[in-house]
């Protein structure tokens, strides 16, 4: 649930950089487009610099990144709060031993994999993604962080659509509904 404050300026820009794509990538999906936000050089900044400033003095020492869009929003983030990125990736795309933990969608079941030793038992992590839908992407980044030994201090998305009732400890910038942006 989003801890930032909703009447910061930032947020409405943030909100109406969002470009809603109906029926994208099938009938009856209103996809949430990130792509337009990281157009605009100080929306994008902006959108980091907001989480940088919920985290920077949580003594966190691992962002995760899930692939691929928290691949953008989580390096700038590891680099400004002086924490180690770490990517979480779909199968078979790092070398080497990998914890790998598999989890259900609604239409099937994927895998997301960390290379073995990335994080040590201890560390704080927090993981990053675009978008907060059903959870079981960031369910299944937070157990594979926590089977490392780390302790995770909270999911940070841009997005989150409430509708869908993701239930984990987590962060979002955005509130959205199933068909659009809020307040757009």
């Amino acid at each position: 649930m989003s801890a930032l404050k909703a009447d910061d300026p930032r947020i409405q820009a943030i909100q109406s950089s969002i470009r809603v794509v109906p029926d994208f990538p099938k009938p009856g999906i209103m996809f949430q487009d990130i792509t337009t936000l990281l157009l605009d050089p100080k929306v994008f900044r902006d959108t980091i610099d907001l989480f940088v400033e919920r985290y920077k003095s949580k003594n966190i020492s691992v962002v995760a990144g899930i692939e691929a869009r928290g691949f953008i929003f989580g390096p700038p983030i590891a680099l400004a709060i002086g924490a180690k990125f770490v990517p979480l990736r779909k199968p078979k795309k790092l070398p080497g031993k990998v914890f790998r933990q598999e989890y259900d969608l609604e239409y099937g079941s994927d895998c997301l994999e960390m290379h073995v030793g990335a994080v040590a038992s201890g560390e704080r992590a927090l993981v990053v993604d675009d978008l907060i839908a059903t959870g079981g992407t960031l369910g299944a980044a937070m157990k594979l962080l926590e089977c490392a030994g780390a302790e995770v201090v909270e999911c940070a998305c841009v997005i989150e659509i409430p509708a869908l009732k993701a239930c984990y400890y987590m962060s979002s910038l955005i509130y959205t509904s199933s068909y659009v942006v809020a307040g757009t």
